[in-house]
């Protein structure tokens, strides 16, 4: 069995974090854990993302409980870095396996594009979007590898499989529904 695999995705918003996640699970299939910062901060807490809100250590304590019971975690999420990075910086120190961090790179007006197609569109405004938009938002105690606004869904994907070593790792024949 592969070392259990802490893989981060972060970005703004539309930069394709969720997708990318979903599709590694999918690939993968049971054994992966997927750990949304918005799901834990926006649906479990309906929470605000802002400093040492409840929700930073939601998304440690879950990241790690997963890790714990032996699933690889895929986390994804804007995490600011002002807001997330100590707590990011500690799960990278604190995890055993190998951890990979992602930042997927999107200029304003490709963030602005993608969200005219995205079901959320309704939720908040290309205002919004505006206000929350941060370029290259890295962190600075963790390096991550950036993913340029040019790699496709399949690309990205492929790219986090094979440098996670999870490619051939999937759980190939299994039903992802059963």
């Amino acid at each position: 069995m592969n070392p259990l695999q802490l893989i981060v995705l972060r970005g703004n918003s539309g930069s394709g974090k969720t997708s990318v996640a979903l599709a590694l699970r999918e690939h993968y299939g049971r054994g992966l854990a997927w750990v949304s910062q918005d799901v834990l901060r926006r649906q479990i807490l309906r929470e605000y993302d802002r400093a040492g809100a409840p929700n930073i250590g939601l998304i440690d304590q879950v990241a790690r409980y997963a890790l714990a019971a032996g699933y690889h975690v895929v986390l994804d999420g804007i995490l600011n870095a002002g807001r997330y990075e100590q707590m990011l910086a500690g799960l990278l120190r604190d995890h055993d396996g190998p951890s990979h961090f992602y930042y997927l790179d999107i200029s304003l007006e490709e963030t602005l594009r993608r969200h005219e197609t995205r079901p959320q569109r309704t939720e908040f405004s290309a205002a919004d979007m505006r206000s929350w938009y941060q370029p290259r938002d890295l962190l600075a105690t963790v390096a991550e590898r950036v993913i340029p606004e040019g790699s496709t869904l399949d690309e990205t994907v492929r790219t986090i499989l094979a440098e996670t070593g999870l490619l051939s790792a999937g759980l190939a024949g299994e039903s992802r529904f059963a």
